[in-house]
């Protein structure tokens, strides 16, 4: 493939993460072009942005206005020509995309699962001592723990990792949760600890999944991200995706959802945010002959089947957020 006639830069959040999560963009187109280096850099700079979400570190998503605040400014480069690519991690995504903006591509998708990070080293639920402080900002986070394990106090806990894991070392919570796809894709040695298991800890729909979104029609853009496309992350994420919007996820809703690429399993939760009730269903996806669509039916699917059978308590869960 040539190197584009002009620069097309990849926008991201400025936060250590997202820049690591452009850089292996930058490379992968890059490398598609035959370039490295200062070429690689010329042809496709990155644009790293302060996000809303970033900024606010004072208060919860919830309370701030909802997950899309990590994306707003990166939506607006793109849409006004200063970015060709934007880098997202798709858990932070709506569910539905501004108008002029589409996925391009989906990359591999890392390790989902959830990692428990505790002062004195426990890594399970169970093991963690009756009555102490866990630090998270998710709200399916808060409503998983609290339903396995209500005794525990949760406060909120904003910020990065090293954020986070300073708050750790300080000693003002006793745990906090991590993904460990971020963990991996730092090279934290924290990555290398046991993670929670689905049965403990069902991640996020699209949790570890990296998106790069393009303007709709780009067509020069298209033909440079068509090759860092992972068709069995694309259906997986599209399910899971559509679990959410069918519930109406958000933020303010505890919802978790993943896709077993190996038990082809397909689990859907529903939490009150308070944990004293869930709702699981799981149902068999064959990613083999799947398609996008079938992929999207199969979320909707298993969101009507947690939806009937929460009844009214879901009703009043979502009124409740």
């Amino acid at each position: 493939m040539k190197p584009p006639s002009r620069p097309l830069a990849i926008a991201t959040r400025r936060s250590p993460l997202a820049l690591v999560q452009a850089r292996d963009v930058q490379a992968k187109l890059a490398a598609q072009c035959g370039l490295s280096g200062e070429d690689a850099e010329r042809c496709f700079p990155i644009l790293g942005l302060v996000s809303t979400g970033d900024r606010i570190q004072d208060r919860t998503l919830i309370e701030a206005g909802g997950k899309g605040l990590f994306t707003k400014e990166i939506d607006e480069a793109q849409l006004d020509g200063r970015a060709a690519f934007a880098v997202h991690s798709m858990k932070d995504v709506p569910t539905v995309l501004p108008d002029g903006i589409v996925l391009g591509a989906l990359l591999e998708r890392e390790d989902p699962r959830d990692m428990l990070i505790a002062r004195d080293g426990e890594t399970r639920l169970a093991d963690l001592p009756e009555g102490v402080t866990i630090g998270t900002a998710s709200l399916r986070r808060q409503a998983q723990l609290l339903h396995k394990r209500p005794d525990l106090h949760v406060v909120p806990l904003r910020g990065n990792v090293d954020t986070r894991l300073g708050k750790l070392a300080d000693g003002g919570i006793h745990a906090t949760f991590l993904a460990r796809a971020g963990l991996n894709r730092l090279g934290r040695a924290e990555a290398l600890r046991d993670p929670l298991e689905a049965d403990e800890m069902l991640p996020a729909a699209a949790q570890g999944a990296v998106g790069v979104a393009i303007r709709d029609g780009d067509e020069e853009a298209a033909s440079y991200v068509a090759g860092l496309h992972h068709r069995d992350t694309e259906l997986a994420v599209l399910a899971e995706r559509a679990f959410l919007f069918e519930l109406d996820g958000s933020c303010r809703t505890p919802i978790a959802a993943h896709v077993n690429k190996v038990s082809m399993d397909f689990i859907g939760e529903v939490l009150t945010p308070d944990g004293q009730q869930s709702w699981r269903r799981q149902i068999r996806f064959d990613m083999t002959h799947a398609t996008p669509d079938s992929a999207r039916q199969a979320g909707q699917d298993l969101g009507r089947a947690v939806r009937d059978a929460a009844g009214d308590g879901l009703a009043a869960a979502l009124v409740n957020t």
